[in-house]
């Protein structure tokens, strides 16, 4: 393998830069108050959160029925919320372990970043089928385990297999995010000013110290959960798709659903990445860090995902003209032309029009462009699992069918969730390095972008540009 420079090799960090300004440049909102900023948005994410605790509150005193759930609509926001969340949370695992795995250098400043918000996106989708099933607290019962109940769930239902896929990619997406941080939790331990600070990161560290040995070690490990992880991206959102492909519901009864589902997920996931990163960069003023160049490779992948998207639409109308079916046929035809006609075209041009503008390097690399496609891009996606939903106001008896408007429950229960998200993202900005530092620094030392053998530079180089 060669190693000569390339242009698409150029280095993505000023060879300027030195380790102790990105040291310090990570570690200083730790150690500071937040700005102004973040208390609008903290306190908005706090007051979204209170309306998602009252409307869950009501509804536990009243009943499920306060939501716009009826007899042809039986799941509503909180399966599209569900569904929508766990896709958000696909472009961490993806940025984390599949780009690891393709030694793609660019990931190592949004790594860390991406990584928390897939852990926040799945504890945001796993409220709502707890809060869906009425009775919370008897949640547990989705576990298989010997009682004296003598009940065991029933393995051929895919919700239940979401249970398992879930909970294993939360698992895995969590200890895969702290082993990445525990060489820049010793960094700040090195780098804290008071005892109960150094006490506290010396705990989060696991006593590291930045020998050989440590560096082999967490190599080692880093490298087997990415391995681990790299399967979960594509069959987490594969299993999440099987609630609907499973069924015989005309619009849903398809095996085309698990590709659609994988690719709408990695669309909507670096959407909101870039979203979350174009505020981030800004408040805490490290864009010398996430340059332009990281916001323009996750674009490029926002639009091929787009593509992606765009194309399923397309098959999916083609496959029930070219079926012959009628009734599939009319479930098309009523998703864009029937009741909820105006959420279908709403999704479609977000998700299949507006990232099409991806295709100008000059509004790739525009803050302002970027930032309001990328929006408007999990608004459409949101718009995707609510047009999917809805296919059951209509099936195959017009004597079932009915109409589903959301009740002011329902909004607050959506906008919760987003309160929940939120008001995790930003705590975790303020307590934890937010880039990942010793994994920027092999970038810094290394602009080709070759790594060894396990992708990380070795010894104690990173120990000793973090400390100083």
């Amino acid at each position: 393998m060669s190693l000569e420079l390339t242009p698409q090799d150029a280095p993505i960090l000023d060879p300027k830069l030195r380790a102790k300004d990105i040291t310090d440049s990570v570690l200083r909102p730790m150690g500071i108050w937040p700005g102004l900023p973040w208390y609008v948005c903290f306190g908005l994410a706090q007051i979204a959160l209170a309306l998602f605790g009252v409307a869950v509150a009501i509804q536990f005193l009243v009943g499920i029925g306060i939501m716009a759930i009826s007899n042809p609509v039986g799941w509503g926001v909180y399966i599209v919320n569900f569904v929508f969340w766990v896709g958000i949370g696909h472009a961490g695992t993806l940025i984390s372990a599949i780009l690891f795995i393709f030694r793609q250098k660019w990931r190592t400043a949004i790594n860390r970043s991406a990584e928390a918000m897939t852990i926040f996106a799945v504890m945001t989708a796993g409220a709502y089928p707890l809060v869906h099933v009425g009775r919370s607290w008897v949640g547990f019962w989705l576990i298989p385990y010997p009682a004296e109940r003598q009940l065991w769930v029933n393995f051929r239902s895919p919700l239940l297999w979401d249970v398992f896929a879930v909970t294993t990619y939360l698992t895995v997406s969590l200890l895969f995010w702290y082993q990445g941080l525990i060489p820049d939790w010793a960094t700040a331990r090195d780098r804290a000013k008071n005892k109960v600070q150094k006490m506290i990161y010396s705990l989060l560290s696991f006593g590291w110290t930045g020998s050989a040995r440590d560096w082999n070690h967490y190599e080692r490990g880093y490298a087997q959960f990415a391995w681990i992880a790299a399967p979960l991206v594509l069959s987490v959102h594969s299993i999440v798709s099987f609630d609907f492909a499973v069924s015989l519901i005309p619009g849903w009864h398809t095996t085309f659903f698990p590709p659609y589902f994988v690719a709408g997920a990695v669309f909507s996931g670096f959407a909101m990445v870039v979203t979350l990163l174009v505020i981030m960069r800004k408040i805490f003023q490290i864009e010398h860090l996430i340059t332009i160049r990281h916001l323009d490779q996750m674009n490029k992948i926002i639009l091929l995902t787009g593509m992606l998207v765009s194309y399923a639409y397309i098959v999916e109308f083609f496959v029930a003209w070219y079926s012959g079916h009628q009734y599939e046929q009319y479930a098309f035809y009523n998703r864009a032309f029937g009741p909820y006609g105006w959420a279908f075209w709403i999704m479609f041009f977000c998700n299949g029009v507006v990232p099409h503008a991806f295709w100008s390097k000059r509004v790739r690399t525009s803050i302002p462009a970027m930032f309001i496609i990328s929006i408007l891009v999990n608004i459409g996606m949101w718009f995707e699992r609510f047009n999917i939903c809805m296919s059951l106001h209509r099936d195959f008896l017009p004597a079932n069918w009915g109409i589903y408007v959301m009740t002011p429950y329902d909004w607050m229960i959506t906008a919760g969730g987003f309160g929940l998200f939120f008001t995790l993202f930003l705590q975790f900005v303020r307590v934890a390095p937010t880039i990942a530092i010793a994994e920027i620094k092999t970038t810094l030392e290394n602009p080709t972008g070759f790594h060894g053998k396990h992708g990380h530079a070795h010894g104690n180089s990173h120990a000793a540009q973090g400390a100083h």
